[in-house]
């Protein structure tokens, strides 16, 4: 309720000095806020742009300190994995996934052995970056099959785990695997080990530039509209959120972000859980791009991370991590 009229209620009394604006924001950002996706490479001393995400590299597992060490000073709480895997790694069972010496176990055991518990470590659980149809899961006549496919997110989950994974974030969008992870991580001494589901993610356009990052863009066979979501559906959400919940999902995902910023907020608002945005390649690369070409301000990346904020998300999964100290100032 609005109570007060003008011209003895002028909201712009508060916004004159950059003191009382500060005072009265509603919303603010730290640190605290963000998890710093990094992407992993074979091979040795290779740092390696991505043309389609200026500003971002791939590691190989030697130099995965240059970032990690940024990422401990700055006091992220959180770096996420991701493995470009060599094509000739790759098959329509996604086996790769299964291997102990794959690139994010070995970045697994390099974090762990060499900063202990200075920041926790997120995987992803699906298969798209080990599979030679670039899909989440298995295929059978074009179709992804779902518990078939669960079978291999257990045992990855399980593999991940006992590598020293503090959070696994099953992106995959099968139905009932939360719950089988959960059931398998607690039957193995993981009661510990939380679970964020990407619980909310569309079939989106803006996910380009990742795929372009993990070497699964050209392999993609047809689209993914079987298993992720329907852009144009709210109440799919709810749903999807409520199962995971009950599956025993510690903190839930939407994702892409920006265009979702509603369903963030419905989320946030309907289950008290904590919430997470992921802000796609496709947003960080719309933005970095249109920067450098001078189409618009650097100050959009600060606009739209306190979007996330506003609709209520806990956590920004943001490829822009890394330079908060710049963005924030």
């Amino acid at each position: 309720m609005i109570t007060g009229k003008f011209p003895s209620l002028r909201l712009r009394r508060s916004r004159k000095n950059d003191w009382s604006r500060r005072l009265i924001e509603e919303n603010s950002l730290s640190p605290n806020d963000f998890i710093l996706p990094i992407f992993l490479i074979d091979g040795k001393n290779k740092k390696q742009s991505i043309k389609s995400m200026p500003g971002v590299y791939r590691y190989t597992i030697d130099k995965l300190g240059l970032i990690i060490d940024k990422a401990v000073k700055n006091k992220l709480p959180m770096v996420a994995l991701f493995p470009y895997t060599n094509n000739k790694k790759k098959n329509s069972l996604g086996t790769e996934s299964l291997n102990e010496d794959n690139l994010v176990c070995r970045g697994l055991r390099y974090i762990k052995k060499k900063y202990k518990n200075q920041i926790g470590v997120m995987c992803d659980v699906a298969l798209d970056p080990y599979t030679s149809h670039g899909h989440d899961g298995l295929i059978r006549s074009n179709y992804v099959l779902n518990d078939e496919t669960i079978e291999v997110l257990v045992n990855q989950s399980l593999l991940q785990a006992q590598m020293g994974c503090d959070v696994l974030a099953p992106s995959d969008m099968m139905d009932g695997r939360i719950g089988r992870i959960r059931n398998a991580l607690d039957k193995n001494g993981y009661d510990l080990t939380q679970i964020l589901s990407y619980a909310v993610k569309y079939a989106s356009s803006f996910y380009g530039p990742f795929r372009d990052a993990v070497g699964s863009k050209g392999l993609l066979k047809g689209n993914k509209k079987n298993y992720q979501m329907d852009f144009r559906n709210t109440d799919e959400a709810i749903r999807e959120v409520a199962l995971d919940i009950k599956e025993g999902a510690d903190m839930v995902m939407v994702k892409p972000g920006l265009p979702y910023l509603d369903i963030i907020k419905t989320i946030k608002k309907n289950f008290k859980i904590p919430v997470l945005a992921y802000q796609v390649s496709g947003e960080y690369s719309l933005f970095s791009h249109g920067i450098n070409k001078g189409l618009i301000d650097k100050n959009v990346i600060l606009e739209s991370l306190i979007s996330f904020k506003r609709s209520g998300a806990n956590a920004i999964v943001s490829y822009y991590a890394d330079r908060l100290n710049e963005i924030l100032d």
